[in-house]
């Protein structure tokens, strides 16, 4: 299975596109029940950060049901029709990823772009963290914005890509550089839904007022060469991605 051409324009304009229904209810619901059975035993409150910068039920990483969801479907081939057969390897086990409803109003959202250092996510300072393709899998439905959304900035990795050819990529270890991306864009979706990003690609999460729990995964990939050809792939983004243009 391989990206259509449209979709790939996509990824190349928008920096991501989203797959409806590419992974069957039965798989979902398996995941479903390990991370709700995994819940029902108990968190202690001074881990909940930690968990939402690094994943919940980090005992489930790295192992099925959640692994899974990208080798028992088709997004590692259509990972590897953009970034090229037998390129693509798994960078962590994925992350868990839920957002719990909050009692506040809705308020103005802030980028990033993964690997950044910040409190909570163990990065040290003055690195980047970086990857080739981020991929998210909606465990529940998300029909209406501010439900724990994924919000892109559309073109935004086209944005950053001009800014690091000027500044250097290095501006990260200062923070997210005060740059015009635009507005960003909450993605709605149902269950099953997969969403394909470029690492580049400035993301945030919006919160949820809904009455429910917002289930995601993420899975980071990086290109076989990824390690060689960090750091060029700030300032020439489609090194990583051979496929993107065929």
């Amino acid at each position: 299975m391989e990206l259509t051409t449209e979709q790939k324009k996509e990824i190349y304009e928008n920096g991501f596109v989203v797959l409806p229904n590419l992974i069957e209810q039965k798989k979902i619901n398996v995941c479903l029940r390990a991370i709700n059975h995994s819940i029902g035993q108990g968190m202690n409150k001074k881990d909940i950060d930690q968990f939402r910068a690094l994943s919940f039920c980090p005992e489930l990483l790295g192992k099925p049901p959640i692994l899974d969801l990208l080798y028992e479907t088709p997004i590692m081939t259509l990972a590897e029709s953009v970034i090229g057969k037998g390129n693509v390897k798994i960078w962590g086990g994925g992350q868990i990823a839920l957002r719990f409803p909050v009692m506040e109003e809705p308020k103005a959202m802030y980028p990033h772009i993964d690997g950044m250092s910040y409190p909570g996510n163990k990065i040290a300072k003055g690195t980047i963290h970086s990857f080739t393709m981020l991929v998210g899998i909606f465990l529940s439905d998300i029909p209406n914005q501010y439900w724990g959304n994924f919000t892109p900035w559309p073109g935004s990795h086209r944005i950053l890509e001009a800014y690091f050819q000027k500044h250097g990529h290095e501006v990260l270890f200062k923070g997210f550089p005060n740059v015009d991306l635009g507005e960003p864009f909450q993605i709605t979706g149902n269950t099953g839904d997969v969403i394909l990003c470029h690492y580049q690609l400035a993301h945030t999460v919006a919160i949820n007022v809904s009455p429910y729990v917002r289930y995601a995964v993420f899975f980071r990939m990086r290109h076989v060469n990824h390690e060689n050809n960090s750091p060029k792939v700030f300032t020439d983004m489609w090194m990583e991605w051979p496929g993107i243009l065929s």
